[in-house]
């Protein structure tokens, strides 16, 4: 049986993407994988899309902006919630709970204290451990 879109090797771009967004790099890392979202439909769409939104919102939060960053929060976990836990190499179970995490932590600071997150909270994309 093939595989399905989830169980496939991540792409350069994806791997790109992964590299970009563990950096810090949230804009650049929306560039490139919108590239990927474009084309794409189904499990793989919400997938690219879901990380897109997560990784605008972290953009959002450093750059001040409170309510994209909780509103991205929101959207890019729900897309992320209907897809496999795992794809594309990618443990999407963990940043959806870690997103969540960061969304709660940010709603209780507030906008006027967003700048005060605590930076450990700030999610990163991880391979599933076995």
């Amino acid at each position: 049986m093939p595989p399905t879109p989830c169980q496939q090797a991540p792409s350069p771009e994806l791997q790109q993407a992964i590299e970009e967004f563990n950096g810090g790099e949230w804009f650049e890392c929306h560039e490139t994988l919108e590239e990927l979202w474009v084309g794409e439909k189904g499990e793989l769409r919400d997938f690219y899309q879901g990380l897109l939104q997560v990784a605008v919102a972290l953009y959002h939060w450093r750059n001040g902006n409170f309510k994209g960053a909780e509103g991205l929060l929101r959207r890019g976990p729900d897309l992320l919630m209907r897809v496999s836990d795992t794809c594309l190499g990618v443990d999407v179970a963990r940043l959806v709970a870690q997103a969540g995490v960061l969304r709660e932590a940010l709603l209780a600071l507030g906008e006027a204290r967003m700048a005060e997150l605590d930076q450990a909270l700030i999610p990163k994309l991880h391979r599933p451990q076995p």
